[in-house]
């Protein structure tokens, strides 16, 4: 960060190289950071032209400097830039001074909206710039108040802080006092640039490991469930045997019983056999039966699924140890970050920033869906034909899916007598979308409902104009009429298929 001899020389420099020029850019493209494009009239050799300030308030690498070209703007404007556009764009740089006895630069333009000041405020983990109007009234800033100065308030006067101590107010020389005018905002960022992308790249690998210990624990949780459902599948042996004893000697057991001892004739003991009173014993025999044929299919189901996540498990903690060991910044960290395996996982559970730090762009969302509440958007699959399946993922989620984003000839897929989350197939207008994509759409809908361990279900396929929200409903409940059912025999290699076919963002 920028001390007071060093602001105070760069308040000079611009008032003199920059007085009178005009704004013809402003850019914000990374935190802390704006940058202001500058046009100053004049010769070449006198430092006419374009020049790109940079007015960082980070709070390790707070200055202002001038950048060797424009950096790039985003597609979106951030918060801070679009309230600079208007008041800005197109004013001309009338003066450049130190505020008060701390290190505050003050910016003053003026333009056709009038006078504002940008105050580059640079106090360590309060750094701050903040944009006054020609009252002295703060209208923004780039960083919260909540993180920098709390005493401030959008609306009110903009007012210093507190003077210094005695003790701090000794500040260290110039450090780069030996550089000439003319070059010396373009040393400042030559001094900094790299620090900053060193920290940078320490952040980007924090971040990193956050998104591996996150999916580490999603693995192990699953591989946990798996693992949980197979000892639980171990009584099937238990009720197959408890099955067999009582088919054996059903005149034997009294209506009403709520356990019998019967002797298995196969290995001579007695076992004894817990019963529902409410129920005959033919029923109780049909319960038991019953019970052993889910725990062999969770059985089928766990034993193929464990393998696969405990490799899942041992991968992400492979990738961990990597890593951990790699320097971030490092060609060996960088090809990470590259692989296909870094990206699905920072699509997944990065935010958009660190996804963009690292060069994945941001998806494109369908029309529709832009400007939709990040809470409100469905999760998106691709069935094997193309097609996108949308699954609302709460019930305030599945209410404006239905009756907001779903249109046209799109489906509505829900389960007879099991809730769940609403499922919807776009099907481009078709209105004989193919086969494939009704299984998929109705595998997510079994999936996503409470019956998703079930080996088969009935999923009623609705067009989307025959689903209505009644007056008053609660969330998440519709009507339907018409529409047919379709007798689904899951598959799951299917539905790992289509989950893994997911489109992230």
């Amino acid at each position: 960060m920028l001390n007071a001899a060093e602001v105070a020389r760069a308040a000079s420099i611009l008032e003199e190289r920059f007085q009178g020029a005009r704004v013809e850019k402003i850019v914000e493209a990374q935190p802390f950071r704006i940058q202001l494009s500058l046009y100053v009239s004049g010769p070449g050799d006198a430092g006419g032209g374009k020049h790109h300030l940079l007015l960082c308030c980070a709070p390790q690498t707070g200055r202002v400097s001038e950048l060797p070209r424009s950096a790039r703007a985003p597609e979106a404007p951030p918060r801070f830039a679009q309230v600079l556009k208007p008041r800005l764009d197109g004013a001309r740089l009338r003066a450049a001074v130190v505020r008060g006895d701390l290190r505050q630069l003050v910016l003053r333009f003026e333009g056709k909206d009038g006078i504002f000041e940008l105050v580059l405020s640079l106090m360590g983990n309060r750094s701050n710039l903040y944009l006054l109007d020609a009252e002295g009234v703060l209208r923004a800033a780039l960083r919260p108040l909540e993180q920098t100065r709390r005493s401030l308030s959008i609306g009110l006067p903009f007012a210093d802080p507190p003077p210094r101590a005695s003790a701090d107010t000794e500040e260290p020389a110039d450090r780069f006092a030996e550089c000439e005018d003319d070059a010396y905002l373009a040393a400042l960022e030559a001094h900094y640039a790299p620090l900053e992308a060193e920290s940078d790249a320490e952040s980007r690998k924090r971040r990193v490991l956050q998104v591996l210990r996150k999916e580490a624990k999603l693995a192990k949780r699953r591989l946990d469930r798996i693992e949980s459902e197979l000892a639980e599948a171990d009584d099937a042996g238990r009720f197959r045997r408890e099955g067999e004893v009582l088919k054996g000697s059903l005149s034997k057991v009294p209506a009403g019983a709520s356990e019998v001892t019967l002797q298995d004739y196969e290995s001579g003991e007695a076992i004894r056999i817990a019963l529902d009173a409410t129920l005959s014993p033919q029923q109780n025999l049909a319960r038991i039966f019953k019970r052993y044929q889910k725990l062999v299919r969770r059985l089928t189901k766990a034993g193929g699924q464990v393998d696969e996540a405990r490799a899942r498990v041992a991968s992400v903690e492979a990738m961990q140890v990597e890593v951990a060991e790699q320097p971030a910044g490092s060609a060996a960290f960088d090809a990470f970050l590259a692989s296909e395996a870094a990206k699905r996982l920072l699509r997944r559970h990065a935010p958009p920033k660190i996804r963009e730090a690292v060069g994945i762009e941001a998806p494109k969302l369908p029309g529709v869906l832009r400007g939709v509440e990040r809470r409100l958007l469905p999760r998106r699959y691709a069935s094997r034909d193309g097609l996108e399946i949308w699954v609302g993922r709460s019930d305030e989620g599945n209410d404006h899916l239905t009756t907001r984003l779903a249109r046209g000839k799109d489906l509505f897929f829900h389960l007879d007598g099991a809730p769940g989350s609403h499922v919807i197939l776009r099907t481009g207008g078709r209105s004989d979308p193919p086969p494939d994509s009704l299984l998929d759409a109705a595998e997510l809908a079994v999936h996503f409902s409470k019956a998703k361990n079930a080996s088969s279900a009935d999923v009623h396929i609705v067009p989307i104009k025959q689903v209505k929200k009644p007056k008053g409903a609660k969330k998440g409940l519709v009507m339907v009429t018409g529409g047919r059912s379709l007798h689904l025999r899951r598959e799951p290699s299917r539905l790992k298929r289509v989950l893994d076919a997911r489109i992230e963002g």
